[in-house]
């Protein structure tokens, strides 16, 4: 299927505007674009917990050429499981600085090192629960 793309989104249960300054800060994210659910202009098929109307609707990040996508959801019961997101950088220099700032407030699961298939490569969940695997190439 010519012109296919695959986007994560992902569900920060009331913790996305937290998220969205992390990534910032930490990847160098860029928000494309921010909908908070009172700015809905539809109601809603799923009802919010209460409190929600002012949390993130929709936002979608910008890191490097890669788009992620994001919400707090309806409520606070979502969490990550089963899947980790893959981010490749173009040096060894660029992944250390990102594995850092995703271990910040983390857990380390496999430490940056050389591997049979990368230069440099590692596991890492950030403060959020959201699971990367990062690698880094030789490309000055």
């Amino acid at each position: 299927m010519a012109g296919t793309e695959i986007t994560p989104y992902l569900f920060f249960s009331g913790r996305c505007e937290e998220a969205i300054e992390f990534y910032r800060k930490g990847l160098g994210a860029e928000v494309e674009f921010l909908m908070y659910h009172k700015q809905s202009p539809t109601p809603h098929a799923v009802p919010l917990q209460p409190g929600f109307e002012d949390k993130v609707m929709h936002v979608s990040l910008r890191i490097g050429g890669a788009l992620l996508m994001a919400s707090d959801g309806c409520d606070d019961k979502s969490h990550f499981d089963g899947f980790r997101i893959g981010l490749s950088l173009p040096t060894i220099a660029d992944a250390h600085r990102a594995f850092d700032a995703l271990a910040d407030g983390g857990t380390i699961q496999m430490p940056l090192a050389e591997t049979f298939h990368s230069p440099c490569f590692g596991m890492v969940t950030d403060r959020f629960g959201v699971g990367w695997m990062i690698s880094g190439e030789n490309k000055q």
